[in-house]
């Protein structure tokens, strides 16, 4: 038998040069890994960022059919006190003539569903909606209206008409109090 052919154990199966070049190969991935992680590490959040991972808002100064606009992690947040014409009008919605099939159950917590909190990025190109202000325009439907393009939003932040492929997306929330509300 040659010194090629010779295996580490004497048998046929893997030869010694098999091993060395697993065993280098691996110590170069380990190796190219160690070198990445830098950057792909300063690719996290920012501290100041992730002061922001939560914020609370009063919802005691939110009259009944008014919006607010608050900024969590850099992002426009829109919260509607709704009115029961309002909640009614989102419920009544058939669901199957929807582009992004949502009912206003799925899209508001259980027990308060007068309030509805979004997130305010328009789904279609990245634009900010308006209708969260007095005087703005909400659109046909009475929600919010993006009009770069032209994107219809109901009072429960659906799609109802224009480019947008999806709805208003709801960020992670919960209720503190009756009062209080923590996003994030």
């Amino acid at each position: 038998m040659s010194t090629i052919n010779k295996t580490i154990d004497g048998e046929e199966g893997a030869t010694r040069r098999d091993f060395l070049h697993v065993a280098a190969t691996g110590l170069g991935g380990v190796g190219a890994a160690a070198a990445v992680w830098p950057f792909i590490d300063q690719m996290n959040p920012a501290a100041d960022t992730l002061a922001l991972a939560t914020v609370e808002v009063d919802l005691s100064a939110i009259g009944e059919g008014e919006a607010v606009k608050v900024m969590w992690q850099g992002k426009p947040i829109f919260i509607r006190h709704r009115t029961a014409t309002e909640i009614e009008e989102a419920r009544s919605v058939n669901v199957a003539e929807l582009v992004d099939k949502q009912t206003d159950a799925e899209r508001v917590t259980e027990g308060q569903e007068k309030w509805l909190v979004v997130t305010g990025i328009c789904t279609h190109l990245g634009c900010v909606p308006v209708g969260t202000s007095d005087g703005e325009d909400k659109g046909e439907f009475g929600g919010w209206f993006c009009p770069c393009h032209g994107s219809h939003y109901d009072t429960s932040g659906r799609i109802r008409k224009g480019p947008a492929p999806k709805n208003l997306p709801v960020p992670v929330y919960t209720f503190l109090s009756d009062t209080t509300l923590q996003i994030g």
